[in-house]
């Protein structure tokens, strides 16, 4: 008996590790520039996976857990105009441990806090892949049909 659908989502969002993870940056359009803040909160998934060992068995459960991004972009061009957008980066670091995922929860927050530096890293990367997407959006803006 599997449990695989037991505790999928039992991890909504939780707080990001030392009060959350930011990062800005100046994009330059040929409208103008543009001052982009990224804000980032990290979202952990629990799966449940094994069986219960009975008569001596032993047990096989193992909680999969998977640590991704909710990233919030707030952008302001110079001429005042504001952009916004939101998405999400699924997979930035993922593990498992044996037993019951509602057990293991404190120790995979503790494991997930102390790898800040790559949701970081990751947030610096998102930000950079976002800029084509940022230059499109700011085109519509201003009514142009080529990009910046």
């Amino acid at each position: 008996m599997t449990f695989g659908l037991v505790g999928l989502l039992l991890g909504a969002a939780m707080a990001a590790p030392n009060g959350g993870i930011a990062h800005s940056a100046r994009i330059d359009h040929r409208t103008g520039a543009v001052h982009s803040d990224y804000t980032a909160n990290v979202q952990v998934t629990h799966q449940q996976i094994g069986t219960v060992g009975v008569g001596g068995r032993p047990s096989t459960l193992r909680c999969l857990w998977r640590a991704g991004l909710v990233v919030e972009r707030q952008a302001r061009h110079e001429s005042g105009s504001t952009l916004a957008r939101s998405f999400t980066h699924d997979k930035v670091i993922e593990g498992s441990r044996p037993g019951w995922c509602s057990a293991q929860k404190t120790a995979i927050a503790q494991e997930v806090a102390s790898r800040n530096d790559a949701f970081q890293a990751r947030l610096v990367q998102l930000a950079q892949e976002d800029h084509p997407v940022l230059h499109a959006e700011i085109d519509r803006m201003h009514g142009t049909m080529q990009a910046g």
